[in-house]
């Protein structure tokens, strides 16, 4: 078996998408991943997916021409994984929202999926929605995926559509609807603290309802979300089909 430039070349485009895709996918771009664990993977894939099926030379001219097919191939493995990803955001959005309201928006914690400042609800709700990625193999649909976009998206034929405008109004719809119905439990519960503190206040104005109302809402907020920690499933499986959302319009967006 012979191992020619062309086949190097065409090997080189299938390594440059799959590694974009691992550094921006869920699941596969989590910080805490060694990044030689990373590389391996990408590289072992990119060789199963090269003699595993036969791809057409992409045409190009000089050095300048096969830069440019690098180029696209990264931005299409970069998009499909970042497209898949940021709904992991809506986690982040929903746990802000969760902890305003109890009282714990004051204590940040750091996110090492992110690698940003989160509050406590939200590193709850993110590292219980990662196990259940692992639980129920979601990071092998997307492996799926990226392997099924080469029969779509041919090697150097990816565009990118300009109406990505369009896809990221509606995640931006998606982001808050998804985000309040995580959040509607803990802020029902908190509205009807609130309605009764005020009453009490008009009633008993010697009161400091400050101070039993910071309390209380800690202590109702705690018992609520332990009531609601079995909808875990459901709220992944909200945040789950907005990835495959995701990952689906991002792939019909480079076509």
């Amino acid at each position: 078996m012979t191992f020619t430039i062309a086949d190097f070349e065409i090997y080189f485009l299938i390594l440059v998408r799959i590694t974009a895709f691992f550094y921006t996918a869920p699941f596969f771009s989590l910080k805490n991943v060694p990044i030689r664990v990373k590389t391996g993977l990408s590289i072992f894939l990119a060789i199963i997916l090269f003699f595993a099926a036969s791809y057409e030379t992409p045409q190009y001219i000089g050095v300048i021409g096969y830069s440019t097919l690098v180029i696209k191939e990264a931005i299409a493995g970069a998009i499909m994984g970042f497209f898949a990803n940021i709904a992991y955001h809506i986690l982040a959005f929903a746990g802000q929202m969760i902890d305003m309201e109890i009282g714990f928006s004051m204590v940040n914690q750091l996110d090492p999926v992110t690698n940003i400042q989160t509050t406590i609800s939200s590193n709850l709700y993110g590292y219980l929605v990662l196990l259940m990625m692992m639980i129920t193999n979601l990071h092998h649909y997307f492996l799926k995926g990226i392997v099924d976009s080469f029969q779509v998206i041919s090697l150097g034929n990816a565009t990118l559509n300009l109406n990505i405008y369009q896809i990221m109004i509606r995640f931006i719809v998606d982001y808050f609807v998804i985000g309040f119905r995580i959040v509607l439990p803990v802020f029902a519960a908190i509205l009807i603290v609130n309605t009764i503190l005020g009453i009490l206040a008009k009633v008993a104005p010697q009161m400091n309802m400050f101070v039993i109302g910071l309390q209380l809402k800690v202590f109702i907020g705690l018992i609520v979300l332990a009531l609601i920690i079995g909808l875990i499933p459901s709220v992944a499986d909200f945040i789950f089909n907005e990835m495959v959302q995701m990952f689906k319009a991002a792939i019909e967006m480079l076509v």
